[in-house]
């Protein structure tokens, strides 16, 4: 347990005041109607979002599953997120404009817009329950696990002390600000949680133990953990941390904050802001942040921890009184943290609580919405009022905080979570990037979609089927092997669910031509797999679409590889900066300048053609 000097229990203090008074100050306006607190009135600017989708994505977990992936598989395991960020730049370039002309409250609400019948309702009010209440309840049973864990080595408090104290301040002014509330805090929050991270990664290198950037760059148990790309000569590793990241994960799994085609709590940024613009520029200011500047100062914590801590043995060692099922190599980072100065230690502390606040209120807010706006509103009360869908908004928000901290007490490791959500959405990614531009699509495509996912997964993850398969554990703890090798569970997940969704997409009804030509009046989405729609329309009298310029979507494409070139650039360059490898980082830093140039022509002609 490390001993808080009055100057961190200041910085605690002026925190949670702060905090706690925005959530008041907005709670009057907020509480308006449905559309203020969930969406703050649609009238967000791009810079105030951006900074908003960084700190939701800046959790008490981050830092601790990046530190867990470190440890086991070196700095090249970050591509099992890293390779997000193409699903992240389609949705800048272009999903984030068709999001805002939709003028949606949720992006459930979508279901209804692109399809019809009791299907889309079905669909609507399953996924409003299925996303708003159970997978929003595990991500936010991950963040609390950290803040667990993060309590019991640095605090020494208790499981049920760390809920009860971490989760009361984020309920109150979540629930009482809304979503200007919580975007508001978000602000602060971030340069907080950064100051944070980066004061921590400063100071756990130069500790006398690890001797400054050389030495633990050269350090025995770090040497061989560097390499921003996996080994080549390893096939295994190479075809788990590269190949399917980048080859079948970023489009065919849904993640929260990182859903292809857009949706989640993202979705609900881009649908809050001012215009079109101000949602491409929130989505790309988001992405830059998110990948280019914060990976680093967990992972050199993650990397010194190998010279303190090099197993989890030594963890334990060092904090006998964690608990036998919380031991894991994510507790790294908060052992690291047990070394800091008392003045920096509050301002790290801080900025751990500021992560944890942030991602919950959001997750609190963007569950709660659905809850509110496509189950409660649709399926309980249709001529509920203003004041009590925020009232409904406010308890269940409530109800989502102590339900997710109950489930955070039985839980014991990050990644486990990580990788369960992923390979429960393995294959409905490449459903929510064509159903904008494929009119065959339909409701039941997205329904076969969710429960194949579900139902493969299950089969390949908790049956003997699935152990025979890719292998496992025995009851002894025994390895055993399987017929495959154990990477290609999520090609496998991703291949029969592709196959089922899109079976029944030619196998059923297509939607009625009144939805098909609604929906593309209203968004306008254009492309080849709408021709035939544009086509029947004009023939039946009816003109949908709006304008004869060009579809925008390959230079969007374009727009969305030179600005993967940007983002990988600049967080492969800050590495070898740091790593000492100029000549590497000059050229890297060089190509980051000259897509950013690339870049900005071609986002020029496509606000030419398309704002």
């Amino acid at each position: 347990m490390i001993s808080l000097s009055t100057l961190d229990y200041i910085l605690l203090g002026s925190f949670f005041s702060i905090t706690l008074v925005i959530g008041i100050l907005v709670a009057r306006k907020s509480g308006k109607s449905s559309s203020d607190y969930f969406l703050s009135g649609k009238t967000m600017p791009w810079w105030l979002l951006g900074l908003s989708m960084v700190a939701t994505t800046f959790s008490t977990d981050t830092p601790n599953l990046v530190t867990d992936i470190v440890r086991n598989n070196g700095v090249s395991g970050n591509w099992v997120w890293w390779a997000f960020l193409l699903t992240g730049l389609l949705t800048v370039f272009i999903y984030a404009r068709l999001w805002r002309k939709s003028n949606v409250t949720t992006d459930i609400e979508f279901y209804e817009l692109r399809y019809g019948g009791k299907p889309a309702r079905f669909l609507r009010g399953f996924r409003s329950v299925y996303l708003g209440v159970i997978f929003n309840i595990l991500a936010m049973s991950a963040v609390t696990l950290a803040a667990i864990k993060i309590g019991q080595i640095m605090l020494d408090l208790s499981p049920l002390q760390t809920v009860g104290i971490a989760g009361l301040v984020t309920v109150i002014f979540s629930a009482a600000g809304g979503f200007k509330g919580v975007v508001y805090t978000d602000f602060l929050l971030f340069f907080v949680a950064m100051a944070g991270s980066i004061g921590a990664a400063y100071y756990c290198v130069n500790l006398p133990e690890v001797g400054g950037i050389s030495p633990l760059l050269n350090h025995e148990n770090v040497a061989g953990k560097l390499n921003i790309l996996p080994d080549l000569s390893d096939t295994n590793a190479l075809i788990t941390l590269l190949i399917i990241p980048l080859a079948v994960q970023w489009w065919s799994a849904w993640y929260p904050g990182a859903e292809p085609g857009g949706g989640g709590y993202i979705a609900q940024r881009m649908l809050a802001a001012k215009n079109e613009n101000h949602a491409v520029g929130a989505t790309f200011f988001f992405n830059i942040l998110h990948y280019a500047l914060r990976p680093w100062p967990w992972i050199l914590v993650a990397l010194a921890s190998l010279v303190l801590y090099p197993d989890i043995a030594s963890i334990q060692q060092a904090f006998p009184n964690i608990s036998p099922d919380k031991l894991g190599h994510d507790l790294a980072y908060p052992a690291m943290l047990t070394k800091l100065p008392n003045g920096l230690l509050g301002l790290v502390l801080t900025s751990l609580i500021a992560a944890y606040m942030s991602t919950i209120s959001t997750h609190l807010n963007w569950g709660s919405s659905y809850i509110v706006n496509d189950f409660y509103l649709q399926f309980i009360d249709k001529e509920a009022s203003q004041k009590r869908l925020v009232a409904v908004g406010r308890v269940s928000t409530i109800l989502l905080m102590v339900v997710s901290a109950a489930l955070a007490l039985v839980l014991n490791n990050a990644l486990q979570l990580f990788n369960i959500i992923l390979m429960f959405g393995a294959g409905t990614g490449l459903i929510f990037i064509l159903r904008w531009f494929w009119w065959r699509i339909n409701a039941w495509s997205e329904i076969i979609a969710m429960f194949s996912s579900g139902l493969i997964s299950i089969l390949i993850n908790f049956t003997s089927l699935g152990t025979q398969l890719f292998g496992g554990t025995s009851a002894a703890g025994e390895p055993i092997n399987g017929l495959m090798p154990d990477w290609a569970a999520y090609p496998v997940v991703v291949l029969f669910t592709t196959a089922a969704w899109l079976i029944t997409t030619l196998a059923t009804r297509p939607e009625t031509d009144q939805t098909l030509f609604s929906f593309y009046k209203k968004v306008q989405p254009g492309g080849p797999g709408w021709k035939k729609i544009v086509s029947h329309a004009e023939t039946s009298g009816h003109r949908i679409s709006s304008s004869d310029q060009s579809w925008s979507v390959p230079s969007g494409i374009i727009a969305m590889l030179l600005g993967c070139l940007i983002v990988y650039g600049a967080l492969f360059a800050t590495g070898y900066w740091i790593y000492g490898m100029h000549t590497k980082a000059m050229i890297l830093s060089s190509v980051v300048v000259f897509g950013a140039y690339l870049l900005w022509r071609v986002w020029s002609r496509i606000k030419e053609r398309v704002f």
